[in-house]
């Protein structure tokens, strides 16, 4: 479980400060509107930034103040952050080891989830010979390569077209289902929380102002959620 406890976090006059819990396994959207918090939450939980006070913790560990690479994250940007000097095998094998120094077994890894996001042999390829929809598979393998129990994903593929993006939430859904990962994703469209997780939290100013589950919500909207059907 993914417990956040009387979190508060200031900076350039903008404060977030709300308490959650994501059960394991559990899938959590953050909607809201630019500058609402959502990235910010994201950050705090990854350990980019800190908390100016409260506590983050997993499965009852305070990793409040613990590094980003000790933390049980695996991260899934928007853009991708794939390295253009870098082939699509090494963008990967990043996911393993920062020097890029593997092991048989290590190099076995990077081409089996190469081949689970459909990107079997497209390991010696660079990043600007692939499309929006290839980079962004890259990024999931990589991801899905640290097989970490906690996955953040922060509006991955808002730069996609309709179609591809439904494609990728699909897909991220799948394999994550069959990894029994915890998730939290930050975006802008009910539809796509509604594609790929079990609860939302709508936040507002630095605020959860709606915490509920998706399963029949356009049934009868609150109406803090009317302005995003």
């Amino acid at each position: 479980m993914l417990t956040l406890d009387d979190l508060s976090f200031s900076q350039d006059g903008f404060t977030l400060s709300l308490s959650g819990k994501v059960a394991k396994g559990e899938r959590l959207a953050l909607l809201g509107p630019s500058g609402s918090g959502k990235s910010t939450l994201l950050s705090l939980i990854a350990g980019f930034d800190w908390p100016d006070a409260g506590r983050v913790a997993w499965e009852g560990r305070d990793i409040t103040q613990a590094a980003v690479a000790d933390r049980p994250v695996s991260i899934l940007f928007q853009d991708g952050n794939l390295f253009p000097h870098l082939d699509v095998f090494e963008n990967v094998a990043l996911g393993l080891r920062a020097s890029l120094r593997l092991s048989g077994a290590e190099r076995e890894r990077v081409e089996e989830s190469l081949a689970q996001v459909g990107l079997a042999g497209y390991g010696a390829r660079r990043p600007a010979a692939l499309s929006g929809g290839q980079q962004a598979r890259v990024a999931l393998a990589r991801m899905l390569l640290r097989d970490r129990p906690l996955a953040l994903l922060d509006e991955p593929f808002a730069a996609l077209d309709p179609g591809l993006k439904t494609e990728m939430l699909a897909q991220v859904s799948d394999l994550s289902a069959a990894r029994g990962l915890t998730m939290v994703m930050a975006c802008h469209d009910l539809r796509d929380a509604e594609r790929l997780c079990d609860r939302v939290w709508l936040l507002d100013d630095g605020r959860k102002v709606l915490d509920v589950p998706l399963g029949g919500l356009r049934d009868a909207p609150p109406e803090a959620l009317r302005a995003w059907l």
